[in-house]
């Protein structure tokens, strides 16, 4: 017997619409996102034992009561408030309910009535060239909503860090960015002053993560990571980290390893060191930058000494950034150290 193939047109026709409508319903306008994700954000005052401000910062509600936050927008104050974006009530931070020092993170417990929350995605499922949009205070100008893209997804060691092109100031740290659909898909964390595109965010996974271990509220005292160990974004974007610091970076020219590079890590420390993570990060002749590259020394580097570290970036970076023949490079280079452990 035979079939005729037409009834199966339409039918497949419907099925697209349905599908398309349904992804259309998914993706939300940027005003949509914007009006959701600011009736979440709070505005995050941080304070000493004598009431002064210390810092200014961003978080949002991830369960009623619960807001999100980077570690270093907390630490250090005795008590700190929250208000929500051109609201004049001010909320007590009552404490801390998680913390996770080496990813920057920390969950407050502020009671809010009525405060919305705003859903988490999967970071893991974001793509370089996405949409994003990021929510913050900078500089306490409240309720400040930017629109960009994911640039980049950056390794550092056995971690993640989303790189963005949407604009990250001091007072941004700890609010959300959220993808098309209006999940936070990452933490606003640093950005890199003379690197106007270098900005990044700690991926929401991490956070979910860390809400599985919510308990009873700590005083603000409480968030301090090990005296041992540094956090993996203590003191992001300085040019050194505590007396560690990179330089003397040098090209190798063998002709099959343009591109492959060396540079200094010197401890000027006390204590030996290891597990040093370093961003490496080159700029044009305008002063651009133009590529990150994230280095891990593993071995011990001993109490005042240095050690010759080794790593490689695409031949066209040596090439826009040194004269032929030269073994240095012409235009400026930055080493930011995110990360040591200090060996007792």
């Amino acid at each position: 017997m035979e079939y005729s193939k037409k009834p199966l047109l339409p039918f497949i026709g419907l099925v697209l619409f349905v599908f398309c409508a349904i992804t259309a319903v998914n993706a939300q306008s940027p005003q949509q996102i914007a009006r959701k994700a600011l009736a979440s954000t709070v505005l995050l005052v941080m304070e000493d034992a004598n009431g002064q401000p210390l810092s200014l910062g961003s978080g949002f509600f991830i369960r009623n009561g619960q807001v999100a936050t980077n570690l270093h927008v907390v630490k250090g104050a005795s008590r700190g408030y929250a208000k929500l974006v051109s609201q004049k009530t001010k909320y007590d931070i009552e404490g801390i309910t998680a913390v996770d020092a080496e990813r920057d993170l920390v969950i407050l417990k502020i009671s809010v009535p009525g405060a919305q929350v705003i859903p988490l995605g999967d970071s893991d499922t974001i793509q370089v060239g996405a949409p994003i949009y990021a929510v913050g205070n900078p500089r306490g100008l409240e309720g400040t909503f930017s629109q960009g893209i994911i640039s980049s997804i950056r390794k550092v060691g056995t971690d993640k860090l989303l790189q963005l092109t949407a604009p990250i100031s001091p007072g941004s740290s700890g609010g959300p960015v959220l993808n098309d659909k209006g999940q936070v898909i990452g933490v606003s964390v640093a950005t890199f002053r003379g690197g106007q595109n270098l900005n990044f965010a700690i991926p929401s996974n991490y956070l979910k993560k860390l809400m599985e271990q919510i308990g009873p509220a700590k005083p603000l005292s409480k968030a301090k990571p090990a005296v041992s160990k540094r956090s993996i974004f203590d003191e992001f974007g300085g040019k050194s980290a505590e007396g560690v610091t990179g330089g003397k970076l040098v090209w190798e020219f063998a002709a099959a390893q343009i591109g492959s590079y060396s540079f200094s890590l010197r401890n000027q420390l006390r204590e030996n060191i290891r597990d040093v993570y370093c961003l490496v990060i080159f700029f044009d002749v305008q002063g651009d930058p133009i590529e990150v590259d994230a280095v891990l020394y593993q071995n011990l580097i001993p109490a005042g000494l240095a050690k010759r570290v080794t790593s490689m970036v695409d031949g066209s970076v040596q090439e826009l950034t040194t004269r032929s023949r030269s073994k240095t490079p012409h235009t400026k280079v930055e080493f930011r150290i995110l990360h040591f452990e200090i060996i007792e």
